[in-house]
């Protein structure tokens, strides 16, 4: 009787360290960070959106702006379907993109460790009528997710855990209400990833970056990372800036089940 009270007790002393711990976890996206020289600082959202999708980007940008370190600022979009970027602010788009395999990717411009333009995309083909995906809960999760990876925030978690937030893929199913928006871990790494100033900003630049000319520019590297639920893409450019892109897969996109 003794051992097994013993045994219990020492499986719930690990079980609570070591989910203490995965709630924990650094969920940085590497050191990326809008340069900026106070907090808050504000930073320009575009709409490009059509109607479908206003209310959750709506949604998105005010569950962000909860955040103590940064103020969003939701503006008129000046990108089109393809989401070309915009020196200093971020631009939303939604298009029929194809059946590609992703429901949303979110791009950020780097320089050094700083962002200077970012981007994020959901993907209409998977939102159809009849889709597993046309529901306000899929569609917040996404949204969410991607505007979240443009302040340099990354995935709390990809084993399909359920840590109430929009930064992780929990179940790798059906997303429910606590996945549609940020937990306060959430809020918690934004004010440690700007924690510190720099004496320089990238938000609101007015003549276009280095990176922003790249556009169309042709990579001289690209660089892949592929996992179950992800996979991040960084392309490398001859003046040492980079675009890194994170692409959110659908169910039965790659290798997803």
């Amino acid at each position: 009787m003794r051992r097994t009270l013993f045994v219990s007790l020492v499986a719930a002393v690990l079980t609570a360290a070591f989910g203490a711990t995965a709630a924990q976890a650094n969920h940085a996206w590497n050191t990326y960070h809008w340069a900026r020289t106070a907090n808050p600082f504000t930073l320009l959202v575009g709409d490009n959106v059509s109607s479908t999708w206003d209310a959750y980007l709506d949604g998105a940008i005010a569950d962000w702006n909860a955040s103590t370190v940064m103020d969003l600022t939701e503006v008129t979009g000046q990108s089109t379907k393809r989401c070309r970027a915009t020196s200093g602010r971020v631009e939303v788009c939604n298009g029929t993109y194809g059946n590609n395999g992703w429901l949303g990717l979110a791009s950020i411009s780097i320089s050094g460790s700083h962002i200077t333009q970012g981007t994020a995309k959901v993907n209409d083909s998977y939102y159809t009528t009849g889709s597993k995906y046309d529901t306000p809960y899929w569609r917040a999760h996404v949204m969410c997710q991607e505007v979240g990876h443009d302040f340099g925030l990354g995935h709390q978690d990809e084993s399909g855990a359920d840590l109430h937030t929009c930064m992780d893929y929990y179940n790798m199913a059906q997303p429910h209400d606590h996945t549609m928006h940020p937990n306060q871990h959430d809020y918690d790494q934004l004010v440690s990833i700007y924690s510190h100033l720099d004496s320089t900003t990238t938000i609101g630049a007015l003549a276009a970056s280095t990176q922003a000319e790249n556009e169309d520019a042709r990579p001289e590297r690209v660089d892949r990372a592929d996992r179950i639920a992800a996979s991040t893409i960084t392309e490398h450019f001859g003046d040492g800036s980079r675009r890194i892109t994170e692409i959110y897969w659908a169910l039965d996109g790659r290798g997803r089940s």
